[in-house]
């Protein structure tokens, strides 16, 4: 076995975790799968759900469309996580090395240098979030002026939990996301009842309903917002489940741990949003100043706290799951240090964006769309290849070039790149000038000005040539490579 399959030891949650890229032990597999609910609960309970109701809104639908693509949305999104996740319990290893087994363990190069760039990017735009939304309430109470003193603290703040979180690794990852759970989930309510006054429910139920392109652009919006964001490290955590834990309860409590804080969010947004056409500008153009202000000036210390608090949950799993993309990728150093860089990079990119970018929620709707599109070719691709294998993955051969996975899968790249030569043609970015040339295939459907222009068409295609590409022409492969495997 190499050396980076060779198994460590965890540690306890105050000491750094030794485990990387290696298979777990079977010593090390503890827990069941409610466990996974905390960790997915903490990194999705931030109040920037709320803001996607007047997202959704602004595709003009009508609340109880808007409702029913919530529920499809959300809930569908982190069931793919979910199903990942199970991957992780079969393999007892990071996701990014059990897609070896589907790209080959040289060709999946490829889906991790993907998987790193996303997290890492999702790390920055969480940070620049989480430095608004602080500043903002502090500038409400009158503590400065929201300048650059305050901002750069705030960076600092934050950068110093995630990090610390995720160069410590797993154990330590689990204690603060139940924290982080406790103290968001008690202060989110609070937040909610104190808003309460600002919802018009006759106003809302009269919102016109919208097309079936529109609504379906909604969905695809929230689908990539949301869980398909996290498919790429799903399995990082339930790896540490026995292989006996149950196969249902990896998929339900993975699920519904992620999506049960957003869907509610959600449902608030669009409640507050519907309720004052103010309010909806206000959600998409300064979303966290507008929530804000709904609040008495006196909860604004617990709404820095929720608001920064429930973004450091989700950038604790990114930065965690950003190194071992990164040692997928093939660097050779410790699993804490790859966290660290990706610490530091976090940290560059949140003051450049913080301060130097002349707008921000442009290029991050690029940004979620145009990652979105390989991302979801690369997860059609592993979940096919997952549908197909009867038995858990071979260890060792995981790490092995010349093993029965191979060091490289042809047809698994060639299935990720088509997808995303075919996604990227059927969406659109019109809020960022520099992906203008997208959308070069959606001429049979009205051009990148037509109706289905906005409906998100890519993202699905390219999950579909992945799945579907998959489950048809890898099956012979697949049974090959599990008629050497052990019983």
């Amino acid at each position: 076995m190499s050396t980076e399959a060779a198994p460590r030891r965890t540690g306890a949650a105050a000491a750094v975790e030794a485990n990387g890229l290696n298979v777990i032990a079977e010593s090390e597999r503890h827990g069941t799968p409610r466990s996974l609910f905390w960790p997915w609960f903490a990194a999705n309970i931030s109040v920037l759900a709320i803001p996607y109701g007047a997202y959704v809104l602004f595709f003009g639908v009508s609340f109880w469309q808007a409702v029913v693509v919530g529920v499809i949305g959300v809930v569908g999104s982190f069931l793919l996580c979910g199903l990942v996740s199970l991957a992780g319990k079969r393999g007892s290893a990071p996701t990014m090395v059990l897609s070896r087994a589907a790209f080959g363990v040289e060709g999946n190069r490829l889906p991790a240098f993907v998987s790193w760039m996303l997290l890492v990017g999702w790390e920055i735009v969480l940070v620049v979030l989480a430095t608004q939304a602080g500043s903002a309430a502090l500038q409400r109470l009158g503590w400065g002026d929201g300048g650059t003193g305050v901002k750069l603290l705030i960076i600092l703040v934050v950068v110093g939990i995630s990090v610390f979180a995720g160069v410590f690794g797993y154990q330590a990852i689990m204690k603060v996301q139940t924290w982080i759970t406790l103290a968001t989930a008690v202060l989110t309510i609070a937040y909610m009842l104190l808003s309460l006054d600002h919802i018009d429910f006759s106003r809302v139920t009269t919102l016109e309903s919208g097309s079936l392109a529109s609504t379906l652009g909604a969905g695809v919006m929230l689908l990539t917002a949301l869980g398909l964001g996290w498919t790429n490290a799903a399995a990082d955590y339930s790896r540490y489940l026995p292989r006996s834990a149950s196969s249902a309860g990896v998929v339900g409590w993975t699920t519904f741990g992620a999506s049960v804080a957003p869907l509610v969010l959600f449902v608030f947004g669009l409640l507050l949003a519907g309720s004052e056409q103010a309010t909806m500008d206000g959600l998409a153009a300064d979303p966290f100043g507008t929530l804000a202000g709904l609040l008495p000036t006196w909860f604004m210390i617990p709404f820095v706290v929720v608001v920064v608090l429930g973004l450091i949950g989700g950038i604790v799993l990114d930065i965690y799951s950003s190194g071992l993309s990164l040692l997928s990728m093939g660097l050779r150093v410790p699993r804490a240090v790859a966290a660290g860089i990706d610490g530091v990079l976090m940290t560059v990119g949140a003051v450049l964006v913080t301060f130097f970018a002349t707008d921000f929620l442009g290029p991050f709707q690029g940004f979620l769309i145009t990652g979105g599109v390989p991302l979801a070719a690369w997860l059609g691709v592993f979940l096919g290849d997952m549908a197909l294998r009867r038995r858990d993955y071979a260890d060792a051969d995981l790490y092995d070039p010349r093993g029965r996975y191979g060091a490289v899968r042809w047809g698994a790249i060639g299935l990720m790149l088509l997808g995303t030569v075919v996604g990227w043609g059927l969406v659109t970015n019109t809020n960022a000038s520099w992906l203008r040339w997208q959308g070069y295939l959606l001429g049979p459907f009205g051009g990148k000005e037509g109706t289905w222009a906005g409906a998100g068409l890519g993202v699905l295609v390219a999950l579909l040539v992945g799945l579907v590409g998959t489950l048809l022409l890898s099956r012979g492969a697949v049974r090959e490579q599990e008629s050497g495997a052990r019983a």
